[in-house]
């Protein structure tokens, strides 16, 4: 398989910008795409994204709004939210114009749809080779060199070890893997659980409790990733448990934070996007049309539509009937 030589991110995010970092530190020729042009104009000229402050953009890499001019790259990292992937992607396959490897970089499920990443790549781009990337990461901590172990997932072995060997560094390392369904399901999964634990810290409800909703969770991803053909070494690796783990422990997390403020009473924090919310409702349907349990889940939805209060979901989770545990 010839060797990627360089990579376009599509979305001028925080993360998006940390991941145009990491290829440019991989020795890749790397153009970051914005969707406006007033805000590429600005990261181009200052060099800095006021989304990830403190750090300073590569000189080498390119800052563009031109899709066409990203789409000319060897690899294509699609660094937008869950919900805007299809949009972003259609905007691109037009100007695609060889096969070329997509990767999903958000954690989520299409609504309406009910479709994963990687299928949503497939449908609007369907000469690309669709991937996906997921894992226990902090787009500041990964912006700043600080160690990040991620796993890079394709069907094909071959794909994805070239990419992980096109992507990898000291610091950022990618393991690859051919369970593409097992990635996406713990990245979108372990979301919507990490609300519930960010609900039961804002609760004070204590370390127990956290520690319970944790592996209870858990256990919530791995059923559900089994009735969907997810491998069980997937969901134990760093894009099942290693995410969850990160997303419930840490007011990083915007899904944490998101629920440690609903615990709290307190306003959601501004202008910061939490996959979770949106994933939920879809999780919970899909779960339903294949009867799988997820009463943590299913609260963490419940308690986003308002349709039950924080106090009647604990006290709904905590008088379910006893059962051994799986």
């Amino acid at each position: 398989m010839a060797a990627f030589q360089s990579v376009a991110v599509i979305g001028a995010g925080a993360w998006g910008t940390a991941l145009a970092t990491v290829a440019a530190r991989a020795g890749r020729q790397v153009t970051l795409c914005a969707r406006n042009a007033e805000h590429a104009a600005r990261i181009a000229a200052t060099r800095a994204n006021p989304r990830l402050p403190g750090m300073r953009l590569d000189p080498a890499i390119v800052v563009t709004s031109e899709m066409a001019l990203a789409a000319r790259a060897d690899i294509l990292l699609i660094a937008t939210p869950a919900q805007h992937l299809r949009g972003a992607v259609n905007l691109l396959a037009s100007h695609l114009t060889r096969p070329v490897p997509l990767i999903a970089c958000a954690k989520g499920i299409e609504h309406g749809t009910h479709k994963f990443m990687t299928e949503v790549i497939a449908e609007a781009a369907p000469n690309a080779q669709p991937a996906i990337l997921s894992g226990p990461s902090f787009a500041d901590d990964v912006a700043r060199r600080l160690p990040t172990a991620v796993t890079l997932a394709a069907k094909d072995e071959a794909l994805a070890s070239a990419l992980v060997q096109a992507l990898g560094s000291p610091t950022f390392r990618p393991y690859h893997a051919t369970d593409v369904r097992g990635v996406e399901i713990g990245g979108a999964a372990k979301n919507v659980l990490a609300i519930a634990v960010g609900i039961a810290v804002g609760r004070r409800l204590g370390a127990s409790a956290q520690a319970a909703l944790t592996t209870r969770g858990f256990a919530e991803l791995a059923r559900f990733g089994r009735s969907f053909g997810a491998r069980g070494e997937t969901l134990m690796g760093l894009s099942g448990l290693g995410d969850l783990i990160l997303t419930c422990s840490s007011p990083q997390s915007r899904n944490f934070a998101l629920g440690l403020a609903l615990g709290r009473g307190e306003k959601p924090p501004a202008g910061k996007l939490a996959e979770g919310e949106s994933t939920a409702p879809v999780l919970i349907e899909l779960a339903a049309s294949q009867n799988i349990e997820m009463p943590v889940s299913q609260s963490v939805a419940a308690i986003l539509s308002g349709r039950i209060s924080i106090d009647a979901a604990i006290e709904g989770l905590l008088t379910r009937p006893f059962k051994a545990e799986e």
